[in-house]
């Protein structure tokens, strides 16, 4: 089984924003994948099926962005086997790049921060590259909205890479 967790922040305000760039892309995956978010379990909005023989679980926490690891506790308790991928902006790389890691710190992710501090550094991540605005608060800065235009290629390259390395 493989459960993917998108991080973000539940309300609307944030919808297309870079600090939810993995509930974006999670979005986009399951929209991909004929998958609907139409559960409220663990914290966290789930979409579940089975994509190649394969069960997969996705999940989109409701516990706003600082405490994500609220939700992948439960997630972790209650799947102890599976693989967890979580999908997350990062301002340290360039806007547009992917970089996979298989485990590791959170560097300066809160998200990242508050998952570690509930189930440890093993898990695998994908790091979208959302760049940085050193002209803005880097909060008004993640929190403020994307090019969608400039986007969209770049969630769907994030969707293709978590169907290679996961489906």
């Amino acid at each position: 089984m493989v459960v993917i967790v998108g991080l973000g922040n539940p309300d609307l305000k944030y919808k297309n924003t870079y600090h939810n760039i993995g509930f974006d892309c999670v979005d986009a995956l399951a929209q991909k994948l004929g998958l609907g978010f139409d559960k409220v379990k663990y914290k966290a909005l789930i979409a579940e099926g089975v994509v190649g023989g394969k069960k997969v679980l996705l999940a989109k926490p409701q516990t706003y962005m600082n405490l994500s690891g609220e939700s992948l506790a439960q997630l972790k308790a209650k799947f102890k086997d599976a693989r967890i991928l979580v999908v997350v902006d990062d301002i340290d790389l360039p806007k547009g790049n992917i970089r996979y890691r298989e485990s590791g710190s959170a560097g300066t992710h809160n998200g990242l921060r508050s998952i570690v501090s509930y189930i440890g550094q093993d898990f695998e991540r994908i790091k979208v590259g959302i760049g940085r605005d050193i002209s803005l608060d880097l909060a008004d800065y993640v929190l403020s909205k994307y090019d969608k235009d400039v986007f969209a290629p770049i969630i769907e390259k994030v969707v293709d890479e978590i169907i290679a390395r996961c489906l």
